[in-house]
């Protein structure tokens, strides 16, 4: 599986093709998904790129790109930056009228077992964020969800292409022995040599310009179509 992380929580001043509002999510997951990307992964925006969980603002993304990508799986975040208290994040979520199909919660982050129960709630999958460096592992493993959850998004902080894989071999000792699929992924330049090793192991892998800028050359990559472009080629090289 390989997703498509089409914009994160990045401003479009940091490059010139990230998607931000609806039409260039649509067109950037027309893209993708023409490119070999299965799922697609997004951070809905206010028109100023500020992440956002607003019902209003997540429904006119997803309408858009579930009209440029249909049947293609679109999952969105849930992260503490949208909305810093938990309990704003869950009335949001309860008050969505289009539903993503699956959405990131963030273990390190307070709140995350009652933002996970919310989404369950409304029959939306869970995909477990444990980041490096973080007690998200630690608090996974107590999680009521933890059997619940369609992955663990297994996410290294480490921005180094010498560097990253080592810890993201670290990472997953931490994580430990489970039976839920993995989707390992990494960022800036160390998100080439983690995709390599997720491919390597069998993991589920995704890339776009949430995680990175740089082709593996370490040009600027022109769009995330480009990305999903080079991580296929990655991908056959194993």
């Amino acid at each position: 599986m390989l997703q498509a992380c089409l914009n994160g929580a990045r401003s479009p001043r940091e490059h010139h093709h990230l998607p931000v509002h609806p039409e260039q999510l649509a067109a950037a997951a027309a893209a993708c998904t023409a490119a070999g990307a299965t799922e697609l992964h997004l951070h809905p925006k206010y028109p100023d790129g500020t992440d956002s969980v607003d019902p209003h603002v997540l429904a006119a993304a997803l309408l858009a790109v579930r009209a440029a990508a249909p049947g293609v799986p679109v999952g969105v975040t849930t992260g503490a930056w949208t909305a810093p208290n938990p309990r704003d994040r869950i009335t949001a979520i309860r008050g969505w009228t289009v539903l993503p199909d699956r959405a990131a919660v963030n273990w390190h982050e307070p709140g995350a077992d009652d933002i996970a129960r919310a989404l369950l709630e409304r029959g939306i999958a869970v995909e477990a964020g444990l980041r490096s460096g973080t007690d998200g592992p630690a608090h996974f493993r107590n999680a009521p969800a933890r059997e619940q959850v369609l992955r663990i998004l297994a996410e290294i902080t480490d921005p180094t292409a010498r560097g990253a894989a080592t810890t993201a071999r670290a990472h997953l000792t931490q994580i430990g022995p489970t039976r839920t699929p993995i989707l390992l992924h990494g960022e800036a330049a160390g998100a080439w040599p983690v995709l390599a090793l997720a491919a390597r192991e069998g993991h589920d892998v995704r890339i776009g310009l949430e995680d990175t800028l740089q082709l593996p050359d370490g040009d600027i990559a022109p769009d995330n179509a480009s990305l999903v472009t080079a991580a296929l080629a990655l991908i056959a090289q194993r």
